[in-house]
């Protein structure tokens, strides 16, 4: 049978290429080794967090799906660093995992254009370098232009628990050997890593009024920019947080011998941001205390995900140690926590399209990349997804910039510099942050999704009425000053705010002091008329304004670089000047445009003028 795209996986990524191929009018076909697992969340019953909330707005602002199912499955909604600035905030949702799973299963089972096949894709058909199909356990063969391997953990999949090992993709659910073992034989750099989970508690065996409350914010922040704010009103879980002790420490470390990830029994690199408990203790043993969150799986509250202690100890002393912990001493195990080690893709081995360099049409995305998170995974996803649509359509790919998108870091972060270990997006990762805000994604990428076709007419007529208004605030309060007067000194101290000795523009006035929307209506009564969508990005814009026109004033002098791209197969290793490591880096990343050399590691601006001098030299001769 034949398609033009192919998605092998069914999580976070492959749902996101899958609904963004589809949607652009693309014939998809999706493989998946258990059609019912679409969707299934794997480790934590989380979406979002800080840097990641941002990746999940701007999925959300392109037309993609995460957002909206975990607006409609959410069972609790926090912003994370609230009392930080609005670069630094984070949007945080638990949900029901049953529910989130059932509803992407559904989404994907009823959108036109995609099929859906419960088969083990063990092969690719390959000639000449360039993907033509992609073959199944069963013996079928499905023929498409473009593949994209969204396989997560799947790849070669291995399950430690103590000594026992598994060969799985997750608990219960077969890997990918086959597959694997075909991806090494293209010649595409291949790696291990490991990351972990938890034991899962049966609800009823916890004591939660020993432990602190969590609630979820109210009003409760949504995540896409298509949820009814006004009539967002979810039935909100409360969380928990509890602590290790001495003895839980004691526990654990008495164990050490019999850690798989201390013996030697795991070879993969683990996520260094969030380390197995047997990691925490034995890196930062003289802490007294770790914190754990005890968090609800699904509304039913029948099974509790106890985050912080990701392990992969021996089921005895999983259970001793977790029935160390307050509110925890009568705890049943329901699903023992455990380490899985799988193959991952070198990311250098990727164009910024997330197509393969060495296979033509063969993209991969997500956690076979070599990230960590559902929020990295579906924003590339997404990513794949649209470019290998584009690329069917004879279109230009869409590559998100540094300055535009977290997105556009996640990917040149990626498939420049590499990674030896779990990547997880974060807020210091992204030069522009001011810029790049969680409450502006829409504003920033709405029109990408509109001109691809994943976003309706309703919200696009929504969004140009808030944006013409915001447009249009903005304008007058950068464009217009005001004098102080002793009328408007007065208003100023009725209401106090900072007061002014010059002439001054009205967005410097607003941005200095606390301003909300009482003070600024106060001040400018007109501005009644904007919402509190508009007013919000009023008030952000007028504070952070200097910043960011400073950060726009360094965009704007690097555009130039942007704007020159590197001619395909520019060779690098005759030019004087360049040293043999940024030849071989350069050579390596084969970067798009000189800005995207910039962002290499080692590469100087030395290199980075001497090869744009060789650009233009290049250019020259071939304009004779």
């Amino acid at each position: 049978m034949n398609y033009d795209v192919i998605v092998i996986g069914g999580g976070h990524a492959g749902i996101e290429a899958s609904l963004a191929s589809a949607r652009m009018g693309v014939k998809t076909l999706m493989i998946t080794i258990l059609a019912e697992q679409i969707g299934a969340s794997s480790c934590n019953p989380a979406i979002g967090g800080l840097a990641k909330g941002h990746l999940v707005r701007e999925v959300d602002a392109l037309g993609g799906e995460m957002g909206l199912c975990t607006d409609i499955t959410g069972i609790q909604f926090r912003t994370l660093n609230a009392s930080k600035g609005p670069a630094v905030r984070g949007t945080r949702a638990q949900i029901d995992m049953d529910a989130y799973r059932i509803y992407m299963r559904n989404v994907v089972l009823n959108t036109e254009n995609l099929d859906v096949k419960q088969e083990i894709a063990d092969g690719l058909v390959i000639e000449d370098n360039d993907i033509k199909g992609v073959t199944t356990q069963l013996g079928n063969t499905y023929m498409a232009s473009k593949v994209i391997i969204t396989a997560g953990t799947f790849l070669n999949g291995l399950i430690h628990i103590g000594d026992k090992k598994q060969t799985a993709g997750r608990q219960g659910e077969f890997a990918s050997v086959a597959l694997a073992e075909y991806m090494k034989g293209l010649g595409i750099e291949i790696g291990r890593l490991k990351t972990g989970t938890c034991a899962r508690i049966d609800a009823k065996s916890v004591d939660t009024s020993v432990m602190e409350i969590q609630p979820g914010d109210t009003p409760p922040p949504p995540f896409s920019f298509r949820t009814d704010k006004k009539n967002f009103n979810p039935t909100q879980l409360p969380c928990y947080v509890t602590y290790t002790n001495e003895e839980t420490h004691q526990i654990i470390e008495s164990n050490f011998y019999r850690a798989p990830m201390f013996s030697g029994q795991i070879e993969g690199t683990g996520p260094r941001y969030c380390p197995s408990i047997e990691d925490k203790i034995s890196r930062f043993r003289d802490r007294p205390r770790h914190q754990i969150f005890v968090e609800p799986q699904t509304m039913d509250e029948t099974e509790y995900y106890i985050n912080g202690m990701s392990t992969s100890l021996p089921i005895d002393v999983q259970l001793e140690m977790v029935q160390s912990v307050a509110g925890m001493e009568n705890a049943k195990i329901v699903r023992y926590g455990y380490a899985i080690e799988y193959d991952y893709v070198q990311p250098t081995e990727l164009k910024h399209t997330l197509e393969t360099k060495k296979i033509k049409g063969l993209y991969t995305a997500g956690q076979v990349n070599g990230t960590t998170g559902y929020e990295e995974a579906a924003a590339q996803g997404l990513m794949a997804g649209i470019n290998a649509a584009l690329s069917v359509q004879n279109k230009e790919p869409l590559i998100l910039r540094r300055d535009e998108a977290y997105i556009g870091v996640l990917i040149d972060d990626l498939v420049t510099k590499g990674t030896k270990e779990p990547y997880r997006m974060f807020t210091s990762r992204a030069e522009y942050r001011l810029l790049l805000r969680e409450d502006n994604a829409d504003i920033r990428l709405s029109h990408h999704g509109r001109d691809l076709g994943l976003l309706d007419d309703a919200y696009m007529e929504k969004f140009e009425v808030k944006k013409t208004a915001l447009d249009e605030a903005l304008a007058f309060l950068s464009q217009n000053y005001v004098t102080p007067t002793k009328e408007f000194l007065a208003k100023l101290a009725s209401i106090n705010a900072v007061k002014i000795n010059e002439k001054t523009r009205w967005m410097d006035v607003i941005g200095r002091g606390d301003f909300d929307r009482n003070k600024l209506t106060t001040l400018l009564p007109d501005f009644d008329k904007y919402d509190d969508e508009v007013m919000e990005q009023i008030l952000i814009e007028s504070k952070y304004s200097r910043y960011i026109e400073k950060q726009q004033a360094q965009i704007l002098q690097m555009d130039e670089m942007l704007k020159i791209k590197i001619p395909t197969g520019f060779v690098y290793n005759n030019i004087s000047g360049l040293s043999n490591e940024i030849i071989e880096k350069l050579e390596q990343a084969t970067p798009p445009t000189l800005f995207s050399a910039s962002q290499i590691s080692g590469v100087t601006p030395a290199a980075l003028e001497i090869v744009h001098v060789h650009i233009k030299m290049r250019q020259r001769q071939q304009s004779r």
